[in-house]
């Protein structure tokens, strides 16, 4: 019987086979091992990787490929197997300081040919294709001692409304200290902070120097603070991680105060690493008078040290914070091209800000960013081993310091940033959510597939027993047709591996247009096949 089918429908079937063979082939290129390092902040430039190929080299770690990309902004170095990882990136972080971060990867090796169109292997997940854990413990005892520095600010607000005398602090234990000169003021003070601090509980006091309140917080508020720190931060980072757009991520609890995050196959690990692990949170603050008493006013450095001879003085009282951001998106100021970020606050910050700005016009608004930043300090155990102490600090610096021109609401903008990609990443911050309380990397590393690359080398192995098994049988028993069914259920794998391998790619423009391509071609065959049966 002659065949009745025109040409155009072979040409269709080995458009679609060539398709399928292009978007399947990366996943025959596995991922070497490597260290992938960047600044601190995403401003930061690497100009060359000499200093951490050096410190490879007097640790005897053998490397190949070293690399930073087109915009200098991280570097990336191969390295021979997974077992060299972790002291690499050891060696390399203390090469390096603090200034820079130094996270594992697993390094791509699909050729530039095929990624350049969107070809990238199969997303597999943690359990089979490993990836990268964190462990992170979430720092309670910061969001406790934060909330103590609220109840202080606040009770001296209302001691002062009331006119009532007294010296108010925090002390470094973690309790509130009052000193009055009479034990009427002082029972007057205990009455109203009873009355208006109901979480706070008087302490004995020894009055022989004179009239003392001292007050500290329940054992139910700092274990409420406390899940509410982890919480928060659970969320936050579930959040953070969804923008870095990993897919099938880990975020969950663990213990009381410690968070893990497994990434499964994640590339640019030092950029998951500093959006993780950054507490970076925003303080608006009004600017302070000339006249203003030393206990109202703190003074801070501007970012651009050049800017007013690099320091300004901002009022004590938080006007609002980063927590009351609704969204955040990065943009270009219309006059001068400069970045900024475009902020929406929520409907409780908005009327704080207006109520707060709409009596102080032409006075300046100070937004002050801070980031939770730790020293590395080098010690040696009882056992003569080296070990690293993070020494963690808050660097508080203003970003901007604007006239207030008239009454803010719900939206403004910050500008004074130094580049686009410090505003993009100041958005995203902002967009995910503020930390309630800093994080510390406790541990990291890679996770091997383990298990998982069993059950693929048994896959594949059953696979081509079975494929032989047919073959054989389909040859024998039909004979050149069983060789034809043999080449289309060869085909048909490669197809499905190469449709799994599409839709788990970055959509770029052109593994889009490979995908409806794909799906259009194969809608066009199969409607005409079963139009013809």
């Amino acid at each position: 019987m002659l065949n009745q089918y025109p040409l155009w429908k072979y040409i269709l079937i080995l458009v679609v086979v060539m398709v399928g063979f292009f978007y399947a082939a990366p996943n025959l290129y596995s991922p070497d091992p490597a260290v992938r390092l960047s600044g601190e902040s995403s401003a930061t430039i690497i100009d060359d990787l000499a200093i951490a190929t050096r410190a490879l080299d007097a640790a005897n770690i053998e490397y190949f490929g070293d690399e930073v990309n087109e915009k200098g902004t991280n570097g990336l170095i191969r390295l021979y197997s997974r077992e060299q990882q972790l002291p690499a990136q050891k060696v390399i972080q203390r090469a390096l300081g603090d200034s820079y971060i130094v996270a594992l990867n697993l390094a791509s090796t699909t050729p530039d040919w095929l990624a350049d169109f969107g070809g990238q292997g199969m997303k597999l997940g943690l359990d089979l294709s490993g990836g990268v854990h964190f462990l992170l413990e979430v720092d309670t005892d910061s969001a406790i001692e934060k909330r103590m520095e609220f109840y202080t600010s606040g009770i001296k607000k209302s001691l002062r409304d009331d006119k009532i005398r007294g010296f108010i602090r925090l002390e470094e234990d973690g309790r509130i200290r009052g000193k009055f000169k009479t034990e009427a003021l002082r029972d007057q003070a205990s009455s109203k902070i009873r009355n208006e601090f109901s979480e706070l509980v008087r302490l004995s006091a020894n009055d022989k120097d004179g009239f003392y309140l001292y007050l500290s917080m329940s054992e139910a508020k700092v274990k409420e603070i406390e899940n509410y720190a982890v919480d928060q931060n659970l969320t936050t980072l579930r959040n953070r991680v969804n923008e870095l757009g990993v897919s099938e991520p880990l975020v969950q609890r663990q213990g009381r105060n410690r968070i893990v995050v497994e990434l499964p196959g994640v590339q640019d690990t030092t950029r998951a690493k500093r959006i993780i692990g950054k507490t970076a949170n925003m303080e608006f603050r009004l600017e302070a008078k000339y006249d203003a008493p030393a206990s109202e006013k703190e003074e801070f450095e501007f970012r651009d040290a050049g800017r007013r001879g690099g320091t300004a003085f901002l009022e004590r009282d938080i006007v609002i914070t980063g927590e009351r951001v609704a969204s955040a998106a990065a943009g270009f100021d219309g006059q001068t091209s400069q970045p900024q970020v475009n902020i929406t606050l929520d409907s409780e910050g908005g009327t704080m800000m207006h109520r707060v700005t709409r009596h102080n016009i032409k006075r300046g608004l100070g937004v002050l960013f801070i980031e939770r930043k730790s020293k590395t300090r080098y010690e040696t155990n009882e056992a003569g081993e080296e070990i690293a102490v993070k020494i963690p600090y808050d660097e508080k610096k203003i970003i901007s310091l604007a006239t207030i021109q008239d009454a803010l609401g719900v939206s403004f903008r910050i500008t004074g940033l130094s580049n686009p990609a410090e505003a993009a990443e100041l958005a995203l911050l902002l967009r995910a959510g503020a930390l309630a309380a800093p994080l510390e990397f406790v541990q990291e590393r890679t996770i091997g597939p383990s298990l998982g690359a069993e059950n693929i080398e048994m896959g594949v192995l059953s696979v081509q027993i079975g494929l032989a098994l047919v073959a054989a049988f389909m040859m024998i028993y039909y004979r050149l047709f069983g060789v034809v069914a043999m080449l289309g259920l060869s085909v048909n794998i490669v197809l499905l591996i190469a449709a799994m391998s599409i839709l788990s790619a970055t959509l770029t423009l052109p593994g889009i247009a490979g995908i409806v391509l794909t799906v259009g071609m194969l809608t066009c065959l199969f409607s005409r096949v079963y139009a013809k049966s």
